[in-house]
């Protein structure tokens, strides 16, 4: 068992249940099977992993988060990172693909839905027959999500949808799509609504394809919408709210996007571990050298301190608190941690670490999505900020 397996495993014991411990070797041993031996063909040829997302759906980790009354799991959030961060210490692409489905696109449709409309969609996705996407990003509106361009006009029964969404993942694949739109221009944020796109809906189709640094076999691509006609019951929620439900929806989002990132680290440090116990150099393991005894200790003990953050917001969610400000700091130091624990990795393996051949350099390339997707490093220091000062004023 690797090292750092193991010391998940210390960590643990106090949060998860019999059945959670059961379902994170159930994924460990899913993701060992069914995705390591193909991780580096996918991200050569930038591959949609499309038979290993079904099987994802038969395990019903496509609907982790939803009652079994939709044909979902009926599962928590703290099921939810530990399935993120058991795929994503294989490949971040799945882990992605898996979190933008269930926490984005399908939740939106979940929280904001009418029942008719869950009873229409949720079953489906929530199996994996279908796949969900979620469009919020435009090319000139990404941390600035009010300023969005896309606009959704009235006409009768039918509304019409033009604009272009960018960066959205799963939008090559997805079979239904949350796509956010101007209704209003004069009342600002209170003016975006909420809608479901079918993929075959008149006047939608996906766009560009993005090439990427990293996460390439997760789907990222354009979505756009020339006269798109959807019918007037596909507004999801009330109309003008959908900038606040996509607000809500985001705040468990960001805990995703946290395991994600616990996962690709957890990842790069096995990979290291493993690593330093065999390369040999001046005689002996270089893992008896000190200098790399402390990188390995500084890994570890930022990995264990970002899983705390990231199981405090999920256990904070499925108790039904408000986790704006819990979800923002899990997402933030998770992702950060990530990025320095791959970057270490890359270094312990020296020259190695910049070869395909090794899987640091792939760990590396994808976790720098993390201090980007799902709001910016930037913008969660923003999000903490206004929380903390709302509950402590300044007495200046």
């Amino acid at each position: 068992m690797d090292v750092a397996v193991e010391q998940a495993e210390r960590l643990y014991p106090f949060l998860l249940t019999e059945d959670q411990e059961a379902l994170r070797k159930e994924i460990r041993q899913f993701a060992a099977r069914e995705i390591a031996p193909f991780v580096l063909d996918w991200d050569e040829k930038s591959e949609f992993p499309v038979a290993a997302v079904k099987k994802l759906g038969e395990m019903g980790l496509l609907g982790v988060i939803f009652p079994s009354e939709y044909g979902g799991a009926g599962m928590g959030y703290v099921d939810y990172v530990l399935a993120i961060e058991e795929l994503s210490a294989v490949d971040g692409s799945i882990g992605l693909t898996v979190a933008a489905h269930n926490s984005l696109g399908t939740n939106h449709i979940f929280l904001a839905g009418n029942e008719e409309q869950r009873r229409r969609y949720l079953p489906k996705l929530a199996t994996g027959q279908s796949l969900a996407a979620w469009g919020l990003t435009e090319p000139g509106s990404g941390s600035d999500a009010g300023g969005a361009r896309t606009t959704a006009v009235r006409k009768g029964d039918r509304w019409i949808l033009n604009g272009t969404k960018t960066f959205i993942t799963n939008g090559h694949f997805a079979d239904v799509l949350v796509v956010i739109a101007v209704t209003d221009r004069s009342k600002g944020t209170h003016g975006l609504s909420a809608f479901v796109v079918e993929k075959d809906a008149k006047g939608f189709r996906p766009g560009k394809k993005e090439n990427k640094l990293g996460l390439r076999a997760s789907d990222t691509s354009e979505l756009i919408f020339e006269d798109c006609e959807i019918p007037a019951e596909n507004l999801l929620g009330a109309e003008g709210e959908g900038f606040v439900d996509a607000m809500r929806i985001l705040d468990g989002g960001r805990i995703s996007i946290a395991a994600l990132s616990l996962g690709i680290a957890r990842g790069a440090l096995d990979a290291a571990l493993r690593y330093v116990k065999e390369r040999r150099q001046f005689g002996k393991a270089i893992a008896e050298f000190q200098g790399i005894q402390w990188k390995l200790a500084d890994m570890a003990t930022e990995l264990d301190a970002a899983r705390l953050l990231t199981q405090r917001a999920a256990l904070l969610k499925d108790a039904g608190r408000r986790i704006t400000r819990e979800s923002a700091m899990a997402k933030l130091f998770a992702s950060e941690v990530a990025v320095k624990i791959c970057n270490e990795a890359v270094q312990l393996f020296g020259g190695y670490g910049f070869i395909k051949d090794y899987p640091a350099e792939k760990f590396y390339r994808d976790v720098k999505l993390c201090t980007i997707g799902e709001g910016t490093s930037e913008i969660q220091r923003m999000v903490i900020a206004r929380e903390i000062l709302k509950v402590q004023p300044s007495r200046g």
